[in-house]
């Protein structure tokens, strides 16, 4: 199995600095904020919009400690089993892993509007220029998942299939890299398609493909990954708490792009609030 092969030459390790270890997932947020928000600027300019480099600077700044922030409650809110209960102080352990990507959208959308107001430029067309860089992101995140060998597939004999160290003596489906085509390359595509319409298409458009891509994808993947094992599956052995969070962003997605299209202009020029 030749992907098989190719992970077990891996090490989630990049590289180290003395006695400290600079691990490929740090990397890929790294990379992930840094591409994405020069993809924001370009889309910015494609569009003909007024946007600052200071503006924008700030606004990425929100976004991304929005995004670790609430990426980690939303893992200890979600995920956490009852475990940060009785360990408060582990919230702050991110060394030890656990991150949610549901939280981490809320906490980049909180982030960001408040910087938005702080700055005065438009929160709906600033959701849709970040949703049109986030998949970046999304892409490196899975693929550090696959390096790490963590959040991980179930028993395939598919020749894809990976044997992972803490997955047992068995091959299963690499989820990771799954979601990271799904949700990062094709959705980036799909958005940078529809991002090459001079004016822009209506505020909200962008936001509301991404909620609603991201959400089915993220459904449908969840059937081939193992959930995690403090939850496993929910609701008599029914869905997973990915699925579960999955289900109201593509409602909020199809509710956005039915009222962006009904009610939206074009943005053009200045992002005003």
């Amino acid at each position: 199995m030749f992907l098989n092969d190719f992970y077990h030459m891996l090490d989630p390790v990049a590289f180290t600095i003395g006695p400290f270890a600079v691990r490929w997932y740090g990397i890929a947020y790294l990379i992930g904020f840094i591409v994405g928000g020069y993809l924001l600027m370009r889309y910015a300019r494609r569009w003909k919009l007024e946007l600052s480099s200071d503006d924008a600077l700030n606004v990425v700044t929100g976004i991304c400690l929005g995004a670790v922030v609430g990426g980690r409650l939303g893992y200890v809110l979600f995920y956490g089993g009852g475990y940060y209960l009785s360990h408060p102080m582990s919230i702050f352990a991110v060394n030890e892993g656990g991150m949610s990507f549901h939280g981490g959208l809320v906490g980049a959308i909180i982030g960001g509007t408040i910087c938005c107001r702080l700055c005065k430029v438009s929160v709906l067309t600033m959701c849709d220029l970040g949703m049109c860089a986030a998949p970046v992101g999304l892409f490196c995140g899975r693929c550090a998942n696959f390096i790490n060998g963590e959040l991980w597939g179930k028993e395939t004999d598919l020749p894809w299939g990976v044997m992972f160290p803490s997955g047992g003596n068995v091959y299963r489906h690499p989820s990771q890299l799954y979601e990271a085509i799904l949700e990062g390359l094709v959705m980036f595509l799909i958005l940078w398609a529809l991002a090459r319409k001079v004016p822009p298409r209506p505020q909200g458009t962008f936001t509301g493909v991404f909620l609603v891509w991201y959400g089915v994808c993220r459904i449908l993947v969840e059937f081939v990954r193992v959930p995690d094992a403090q939850l496993g599956y929910l609701f008599g052995g029914v869905v997973t708490m990915g699925q579960l969070l999955s289900l109201p962003l593509v409602a909020a997605g199809v509710a956005l792009l039915v009222w962006a299209h009904k009610t939206q202009r074009p943005q053009v020029g200045k992002l005003e609030a």
